[in-house]
């Protein structure tokens, strides 16, 4: 007897005002979560007014038949934005619930497990209990030297930001980790990118090629910028150089992979397979990066890999935003041949994630443990369930 799609739940918490999570719950009580970050609310109309009513009563195992049908409802007034976050949370929980339906964990149900753990590397921005983007503005080498020593490989910093313009209202009150982003810069002095190479000079003096540097860009520059910065770096141990444009323009990346000696990573900022085709075929991206709570969920992530692979290229997931999108991407790491490495931020792993959802994740020796648990592997702490000041809205099948 097939299942049945008889409820959709959506949460959101004031403490945490960009994240929303959704459980998808069947006729027979088995549940799965799914998360996205950014414009909770948005998202939040979109899985009630437009996802619900065509997902209700559906067989909860037809995952991708029901991407299909979410994308071209939505594809007939704009898909990339609030619409694709929504149904990128909906396709994580549905595989999340077939997990627990099954007792297989996710990359076991995309068709295998391939590794039990995967590199993780640091992303350092300043999230409790660690500063760790105060630190390396302030000495780069002496947090590299601690991350080396716990066993990390490689880190990413972005020495460039702060010479571009500012949006003055978003960083001043913007949530952590989007305080970076601001209006494209056209004018990088060769003092500010004098300025910007003592990060890597003390990357390198304090523990020489040991640790991989990545450049996040934040599309903060214009091409001829990007380039100057990519050629300056030459010299260093370069892991890859990622969104130092905007990544809305194939050519204009292609631009920078054949006109300079540093690896690229593109992007977290691409919304469905649709978007990678172009870079892929102008042999625009050394790196392909994903995020899954933005570009589709686990099913086009899963797609997005495979095309990746076609081109001989690593997939590397996207990860500062919240601990199911965490979980999601080890489970497409666990799968993937072509999984590269897994980005981490030290201060979310120790205390925001530890507070949303429970196990928490295991990290040793630079690298962080895929479980094999059922579905994805977490779960919602019940505090943040029962939490008055959570808001909860529902759909449920008519009975």
């Amino acid at each position: 007897m097939s299942r049945r799609i008889d409820r959709i739940r959506t949460l959101r918490s004031p403490e945490h005002s960009n994240l929303i999570w959704v459980i998808v719950e069947d006729d027979q009580g088995t549940t799965g979560l799914g998360e996205t970050y950014y414009v909770p609310a948005a998202v939040e109309a979109v899985i009630h007014d437009l996802a619900a009513p065509l997902l209700l009563g559906r067989d909860p195992s037809a995952i991708e038949e029901i991407a299909q049908i979410l994308f071209a409802c939505a594809n007939f007034h704009g898909y990339a934005g609030a619409e694709m976050r929504a149904f990128s949370a909906l396709d994580i929980a549905l595989w999340d619930l077939a997990g627990h339906a099954s007792g297989c964990s996710i990359a076991r149900l995309l068709g295998g497990r391939r590794r039990d753990r995967i590199r993780a590397y640091v992303t350092c921005v300043d999230a409790l209990p660690f500063a760790d983007q105060t630190r390396w503005l302030e000495d780069a080498g002496e947090l590299a030297t601690e991350l080396r020593s716990e066993g990390f490989g490689a880190m990413k910093v972005w020495p460039w930001d702060r010479f571009a313009p500012q949006i003055e209202s978003l960083a001043a009150t913007g949530p952590a980790g989007w305080s970076a982003m601001g209006l494209v810069g056209h004018d990088l002095t060769a003092a500010d990118l004098a300025q910007g190479l003592v990060v890597l000079e003390r990357i390198a003096d304090a523990v020489g090629e040991e640790m991989t540097i990545m450049i996040e860009g934040h599309s903060r520059w214009d091409l001829h910028a990007a380039l100057r910065i990519c050629h300056a770096i030459e010299p260093f141990p370069i892991g890859w150089v990622e969104d130092i444009i905007q990544p809305t323009s194939a050519r204009d990346l292609a631009r920078l992979v054949h006109e300079t000696r540093v690896p690229h990573a593109v992007s977290e900022r691409l919304i469905s397979r649709h978007a990678y085709r172009d870079v892929l075929e102008l042999g625009a991206a050394h790196v392909v990066m994903v995020d899954l709570v933005w570009t589709g969920g686990l099913s086009e992530s899963r797609v997005i890999a495979t095309m990746a692979d076609a081109y001989h290229l690593p997939v590397a997931p996207h990860d500062c935003t919240g601990p199911v999108s965490l979980a999601a991407s080890l489970q497409l790491c666990g799968h993937a041949p072509n999984a590269m490495i897994m980005e981490i931020v030290r201060g979310l792993l120790a205390g925001q994630y530890r507070g949303l959802v429970e196990p928490a994740f295991e990290l040793a020796d630079g690298h962080i443990t895929i479980p094999d648990r059922p579905g994805h592997g977490f779960a919602l702490r019940a505090d943040l369930m029962d939490s008055r000041a959570a808001i909860v809205h529902e759909s449920h099948h008519p009975r």
